[in-house]
């Protein structure tokens, strides 16, 4: 199973180059069911993977321009303190549990994927100092808790609160989840064993991927590709629940989004479907409220 973990992280990869995020929300299912980790130690080691991957990412995004340093370094500094303090909690917590809420979080983002954002120009201003350490933080604690590098939570706030276009979002977002990956980690590594030979290759496979994403970035349409990842989210969310909590529970969300997501891509072939003005909407003020 060695082999196809390996494979299956160059898609990891591929996913936090391109999209600056999804790469804990595939990282943790892959070590978990296919490597066969029990779920605290794939947490751990997703975040290990993850602040790699995200680090070594960022070099392509920096010299093509689209990262904005000063963004990511304050956000990132209050991103650690809640990764941190993320993964020493996460010792209290069952691992059954953990990975539900993982599942959990896995539907908002899949759900947050498909309604888009919209890019708006870049802003010249910092975001609010109070803002941004509450909005730090509890993306940190979300990622040093479930294993998540919070890439599918920052993209959207940086697009939508600090003004940044998508590609940009996406390497400034890259800076950011390395930072409280590599936080997250270190929590978690006082209480878990890593299995390091696994993690080196996992590691080095979705670095790979990393480097094909982010020079993907400028070429793929990010709409087409972020609600397709979208929906691949919700299934994946129904894989653990159905793993986790029960197999109708599972099944039954499996099919749900199956079925969505096929009415989904014929009502946008037909100009007269009724559910086009709302698979259309780009809702720019929700997350500002």
């Amino acid at each position: 199973m060695i082999a196809v973990t390996v494979a299956l992280a160059i898609v990891v990869g591929i996913s936090l180059g391109l999209l600056g995020g999804g790469g804990s929300i595939l990282t943790v299912p892959l070590l978990a069911y296919v490597a066969g980790m029990e779920p605290r130690h794939a947490i751990a080691t997703s975040l290990l993977v993850v602040g790699v991957t995200s680090a070594i990412a960022t070099i392509t995004h920096a010299r093509a321009g689209r990262v904005r340093w000063r963004i990511a370094v304050l956000f990132g500094l209050v991103a650690m303190a809640g990764a941190y303090a993320g993964g020493l909690i996460a010792r209290f917590v069952p691992g059954t549990v953990l990975l539900v809420a993982f599942a959990v979080i896995m539907i908002a983002a899949g759900v947050a994927m498909l309604r888009g954002r919209k890019d708006c120009a870049v802003a010249d201003q910092p975001l609010p100092v109070v803002r941004i350490t509450l909005l730090g933080i509890a993306v940190g604690l979300i990622s040093g808790l479930v294993g998540a590098g919070g890439g599918f939570l920052l993209v959207p706030a940086l697009a939508l609160l600090a003004g940044l276009p998508m590609p940009v979002a996406v390497g400034t977002s890259l800076v950011v989840i390395s930072m409280q990956s590599f936080a997250g980690f270190a929590g978690h590594l006082a209480n878990e064993q890593i299995d390091w030979k696994l993690a080196a290759f996992v590691t080095a496979a979705a670095v790979f991927g990393a480097l094909i994403g982010g020079r993907l970035t400028a070429l793929v349409d990010p709409t087409t590709l972020r609600k397709a990842f979208g929906w691949f989210v919700l299934l994946m969310a129904a894989v653990i629940l159905a793993e986790e909590v029960n197999p109708v529970v599972g099944a039954t969300a499996a099919c749900l989004t199956v079925i969505a997501a096929g009415m989904a891509f014929v009502c946008k072939r037909y100009a007269h479907c009724p559910l086009r003005r709302i698979l259309d909407q780009r809702p720019a003020h929700a997350a500002m409220a």
